[in-house]
């Protein structure tokens, strides 16, 4: 008789749908994981499509407050809710995703003799480098697991920083990954020199800073033409910025597209543009773009650095100068955009998502094994 799947509950307190970088790399990554039944806890509305990844998706009913006088009374009520589902459920491990969040903290306060592991992405090392309660929150939470997931090293080193270096030993590297077979590249890859057509999707806020790369465009020796995919809080001043810079003919905002449709758009494009300017703690949308034969202009930050190694372009990050002459280099020259696309290739061949999902699966395998 084969040993029963390992069970799992995880979750991420937003709406249950593929609609930021985080929820679809762990609908990806629950997909990708063998022999696992996974439990996710998430907000209506529902994605029914998104589910599959999942053995079971229950919705969260404690009504979300921000921080402030009602985050207390609200977390409480959160692990009142998660506690009932935990005792439920019964299951193998905890994934606590974004800890130091109100979630996590909540699944941490009731798990018992559970084991957690704990799985960073970014924005909540943010947060905890922002705020004292969010760094107080990612301390609990990081106590309290057996073991704290993280993409790179340098968000490692971050959130090592951040704990005071007393979790130094829990700290694990697990490169995230895309579903590399779904991926397709151009039949006929440009040539020649010229204008390039760039592609830039995100969110539209101060740390993406798309700024940069618009105005890049009116710093290039050559005419090239960006189109912006995505939404965020800064799409107006951004539309504004590009009239005023006398570009709206050469940047198109086209708006959020699910990924099979961005995919779907990527190989039409000569490269991408990565504008980050403060942290980044892995990059996936590089690995999207590369693995669709996309060369990249990128910021010189540390964890972009880590993950594409010299499979790219670097400029210095906010820097539309330097960004400008970074892509005026991939114009300029077909054989360095050609043998640019090929490290790409190559370097995204190293992020399939089932080799994060197989990792992942062996960590929780050796944490659930101890003796709780």
């Amino acid at each position: 008789m084969s040993a029963k799947p390992l069970s799992i509950l995880t979750g991420i307190n937003r709406p249950s749908a593929p609609s930021s970088g985080g929820m679809i790399l762990v609908g990806d990554l629950y997909r990708a994981m063998p022999r696992t039944r996974t439990t996710f806890l998430g907000r209506a509305p529902v994605d029914q499509a998104w589910t599959a990844a999942f053995g079971q998706l229950i919705t969260l009913s404690t009504a979300k407050r921000p921080h402030g006088p009602d985050f207390a009374p609200y977390v409480q009520e959160l692990t009142s809710e998660v506690g009932a589902l935990i005792e439920k459920t019964q299951p193998d491990a905890i994934h606590a995703q974004y800890p130091g969040l109100a979630l996590s903290l909540a699944l941490t306060r009731t798990a018992g003799d559970i084991p957690i592991i704990a799985i960073a992405h970014g924005p909540d090392v943010m947060a905890a480098e922002r705020s004292s309660e969010e760094r107080e929150s990612l301390n609990e939470v990081a106590a309290a697991s057996a073991a704290i997931v993280v993409p790179t090293s340098t968000l490692a080193d971050r959130i090592d920083h951040l704990t005071g270096r007393r979790f130094t030993d829990r700290l694990t590297v697990i490169p995230w990954g895309i579903p590399l077979s779904d991926t397709r590249v151009r039949d006929q890859p440009p040539t020649g020199t010229g204008p390039l057509s760039l592609v830039h999707a995100g969110r539209l806020d101060d740390n993406k800073s798309t700024i940069t790369a618009i105005e890049a465009l009116a710093l290039t020796d050559q005419p090239h033409r960006l189109t912006v995919i995505g939404h965020g809080i800064l799409r107006e001043y951004l539309e504004h910025r590009a009239t005023e810079l006398g570009l709206r003919d050469r940047v198109q905002f086209d708006p959020f597209l699910p990924r099979a449709d961005l995919w779907r758009r990527l190989p039409a494009f000569d490269g991408f543009v990565f504008t980050t300017k403060c942290l980044e703690a892995f990059g996936l949308i590089l690995i999207e773009a590369q693995a669709h034969g996309l060369p990249v202009a990128y910021s010189d930050l540390p964890g972009v650095r880590e993950t594409l190694g010299s499979a790219g372009v670097p400029y210095t990050p906010g820097d539309p100068s330097s960004l400008a002459a970074a892509l005026d280099e991939m114009g300029r020259d077909h054989h360095r955009r050609t043998a640019l696309t090929t490290a790409a290739l190559n370097n995204a061949r190293r992020y399939d998502i089932t080799t994060t999902g197989r990792r992942l699966r062996e960590l929780t395998l050796r944490v659930t094994s101890k003796p709780r």
